[in-house]
């Protein structure tokens, strides 16, 4: 078999041990051959292809991001997309794609599986660990790791210099990274989109506590919200798109707090540094994992599914399980971040 593979979304740490597993399972054990696209969809619609061996792969296990390069791209929403899949499709003589992403390059995967009748296995990664059907997503790991790292340094400077100190992580539409990266480091508030907060209360808590403690950690997501009907309406601006910009909110919920209690507050924005550097052993394995299980499925016959991580087994999930639809933190996990 010939399969194309690509990367697309947002980079993140574990996706070259996902291409690294599929091109060696794939060639090595399978006798297919590996196309590489470039910069993801588009590098589809543009043909821009390279063959993928063992010795492309070798050493690239350890590495951050994608050595295929990713880009922002879904074929059905560029016009002349989907026939110029179609048509890259036919002119490598592919018999299926593995397509790596989070949630909006799997629902790309998905528009084409459906559309052109296209095989297609996908893989999720995305640090936000927002991808319905999987326990994890290939990133995540490595993001808290980073966020819970700096959320360990800032708490020095906090003390030393009776501080609050913010900390805004990224969580456009889900807090995974805040909460999990909040309780493993230690944060005293955290705030998750899933929970809009209220700044009087957040403002009266830090007050409670610096009466023992000098110092507090406020973990939040970029895309938490204020409260309806609460006193302080403070919002993160948006970008084009509609989606929050960095350091926003982050900076609005420091004036605030700072206001609201007189304590010097100060803010920091870890943004691009929790998708960047070497990835976890645990990304590295799940990376490898669903890269195992995609090449294996697609040459089973399996199409228009994704690899999903479900207790201790890498299944696949058709892909409608996660289209259109956002795997928020859970109750009792916020429940957890609340009552610590």
């Amino acid at each position: 078999m010939r399969i194309g593979l690509l990367t697309g979304g947002g980079d993140c740490p574990g996706l070259n041990a996902a291409i690294r597993a599929v091109v060696k399972r794939g060639t090595s054990e399978l006798g297919c051959s590996i196309v590489g696209f470039n910069n993801g969809w588009q590098g589809v619609i543009d043909g821009d292809a390279k063959p993928l061996t063992r010795d492309d792969v070798s050493g690239i296990l350890v590495h951050g991001g994608t050595m295929l390069g990713t880009a922002r791209c879904h074929p059905h929403k560029v016009e002349g997309g989907m026939e110029a899949v179609k048509d890259t499709f036919e002119n490598e003589k592919l018999d299926g794609f593995i397509c790596i992403g989070g949630d909006g390059t799997l629902k790309a995967a998905g528009k084409v599986s459906q559309a052109l009748g296209v095989p297609v296995i996908g893989i999720p990664k995305t640090i936000d660990n927002d991808v319905v059907g999987t326990d994890a997503a290939i990133g995540f790991d490595t993001a808290v790791s980073v966020a819970t790292e700096a959320i360990d340094r800032l708490h020095s400077t906090a003390e030393s210099h009776n501080r609050v100190m913010v900390v805004e992580l990224m969580g456009r539409h889900s807090g995974w990274i805040a909460v999990t990266a909040g309780i493993a480091g230690g944060a005293d508030i955290i705030l998750a989109p899933e929970e809009p907060f209220d700044i009087d209360v957040i403002a009266k808590r830090i007050k409670h506590r610096h009466r023992y403690k000098n110092f507090s950690i406020v973990a939040v997501a970029e895309g938490a919200v204020p409260a309806e009907g609460s006193r302080w309406e403070g919002k993160a601006t948006l970008d084009a798109k509609g989606n929050p910009i960095a350091g926003s909110i982050g900076h609005e919920v420091t004036k605030a707090i700072e206001a609201a209690t007189g304590f010097s507050t100060r803010l920091t924005v870890l943004g691009y540094v929790q998708r960047g550097g070497v990835p976890t052993a645990a990304d590295r394995l799940l990376g490898t994992r669903m890269g195992v299980a995609a090449i294996d499925g697609i040459v089973a016959g399996e199409t228009h599914k994704f690899t999903a991580q479900q207790g201790e087994k890498v299944v696949l999930e058709p892909f409608e399980t996660m289209m259109g639809k956002t795997k928020w933190v859970p109750e009792e996990l916020l429940a957890a971040a609340r009552g610590l």
